[in-house]
């Protein structure tokens, strides 16, 4: 008998934790779209690109744009080409990757942000 009601009890307790939702939980906003020149004003720290040899070489030159997320503690993430020549395209994500920000703060919060960023490679 009091395999029943253990058995019960159990049921009764994990019965409710399996009727819980994630929709309980607040959904992830967005990161906050920033033009370029605004968060060219919130770099604390950059690493200029690597030229690379064979882009040098064959003397190509031009201007790589990414799309990048910056997090609430200032660190570029989620980049992505959206234009550039491709032997230059790995250099920009590469030293971009390691460039800081000071965190953002909209409407009195931290907050991510998304925009994007221009490196021009020149001879």
């Amino acid at each position: 008998m009091k395999s029943i009601y253990l058995a019960a009890l159990i049921v009764g307790l994990a019965v409710p934790l399996l009727a819980q939702s994630n929709d309980d939980k607040p959904a992830e906003k967005p990161p906050q779209k920033v033009a370029s020149g605004v968060a060219l004003g919130y770099k604390i720290h950059s690493v200029d690109p690597e030229y690379p040899p064979l882009a040098r070489k064959a003397k190509i030159q031009g201007p790589v744009v990414l799309s990048a997320v910056i997090d609430t503690k200032g660190k570029v993430t989620n980049l992505r080409v959206l234009s550039g020549h491709p032997l230059l395209a790995a250099s920009a994500v590469e030293a971009v990757r390691q460039w800081k920000y000071r965190p953002f703060v909209f409407e009195g919060k931290v907050v991510p942000v998304e925009t994007t960023i221009t490196v021009v490679f020149h001879l």
